[in-house]
């Protein structure tokens, strides 16, 4: 029997690692990347859990453990950076890593490259699915046809908006903006997050692997001409909600002002009624964009793999595979957006009450680790 054909939409976390995962189950996988090369945000997240598993299985984590992070805490600050709280942090179980979202792409990619074919700098433009397959064609490369195709493109998918409908239906901006920026050098403790509040803003400088990162959190209702992909519309929104701010937001908003690898998004919630329509369907952020606090490449990862294995034991049948992959994972993904306004409660107090009751609550109770492990 001919091995069938599925096109993976996506190089980030999610694409790779079902990539991998559909070609030893005899599928013949394409990964299309719109970007030249890999590229994603050097935000910290997290591979715990069923992702941890996943990666045991591919036998990737010790490359993990090498790029991982060697962060224990978290430290809140005031203006002049005196120490106003502190939470301990780290894995709830032996084989959970935290390492930079740049490295887990590279790597998945990395163990995935010579399983499957791989096409950057280039992007689904139309698809048209009949009963036998999906005809598809691209911003620079030849049409093909294929027999499925997974859209594992990201908060902005090209193919959820193909197949489903305009992001508006399916996209809430949850109130609070992310940006993160990759710093100079190393920081100065290589095992603590240092984090600075005023009321609706954070700054947090972690130490990375190696090289430290910037990351910007603050409250802020959804911009209306809002584009993810324009970098000075970026620095001019993160100019204007730190204005005033105390502590280093100064000198790190120069870089800001200087940087060309600066990533800044909405945190928001994705949902659908389905996750699949015909023969195409959606994984990771695409399907449901969740998390504040990393976990969000653990079920990117933990879902692809749920997604492989429905499609390997019913080869014949995806309707049936995608309905059972989907049962699957909402499982998942359903508290996890649930607890975003927690995550933003903790992370981001929107008053300077907020803010004291939270230093002082950790001081009793490891609040954050907490919101993390929900």
């Amino acid at each position: 029997m001919k091995a069938k054909t599925v096109l993976i939409s996506g190089a980030g976390v999610a694409g790779p690692t079902l990539a991998y995962w559909l070609a030893r189950a005899g599928f013949r996988p394409t990964v299309v990347e719109r970007a030249a090369g890999l590229r994603s945000s050097g935000s910290p997240v997290d591979v715990r859990g069923p992702a941890a598993e996943v990666a045991r299985k591919m036998g990737l984590l010790p490359r993990l453990r090498a790029a991982a992070t060697g962060v224990t805490g978290l430290k809140f600050v005031n203006d002049r950076g005196k120490r106003v709280g502190r939470v301990k942090l780290g894995s709830a179980g032996g084989e959970d890593v935290e390492l930079s979202r740049t490295e887990l792409a590279r790597i998945l990619y990395e163990a995935s490259r010579d399983e499957a074919e791989f096409a950057f700098h280039d992007s689904v433009k139309t698809l048209e699915q009949d009963e036998g397959g999906v005809e598809v064609t691209f911003e620079k490369g030849a049409p093909r046809r294929f027999d499925l195709v997974v859209g594992a493109d990201g908060l902005h998918s090209a193919v959820r908006e193909l197949a489903f409908g305009a992001e508006a239906a399916f996209v809430k901006h949850m109130g609070v903006y992310v940006a993160t920026l990759p710093l100079d050098g190393p920081v100065a403790d290589p095992h603590e997050v240092v984090m600075y509040n005023s009321p609706g803003r954070a700054v947090a400088v972690h130490p990375g692997h190696g090289r430290g990162i910037a990351a910007f959190m603050y409250r802020g209702k959804a911009v209306p001409d809002f584009d993810h992909r324009d970098t000075a519309q970026h620095r001019r929104m993160l100019a204007a909600a730190y204005t005033g701010a105390g502590w280093r937001v100064p000198e790190l908003l120069e870089q800001v002002r200087q940087a060309d690898d600066l990533y800044l998004d909405s945190v928001s919630r994705v949902r659908l009624p389905a996750w699949s329509a015909g023969r195409i369907a959606l994984a990771g952020d695409a399907a449901s964009c969740v998390s504040l606090f990393g976990d969000g490449s653990t079920l990117a990862m933990a879902g692809a793999h749920t997604l492989a294995t429905a499609l390997a034991e019913s080869p014949g049948d995806h309707a049936t595979a995608f309905r059972r992959y989907e049962a699957t994972h909402r499982k998942l993904t359903g508290p996890k957006q649930r607890n975003v306004p927690v995550a933003a409660a903790l992370l981001i107090p929107a008053t300077r009450a907020g803010m004291t009751v939270r230093n002082l609550g950790t001081r009793f109770v490891p609040l954050v680790t907490a919101a993390q492990r929900k």
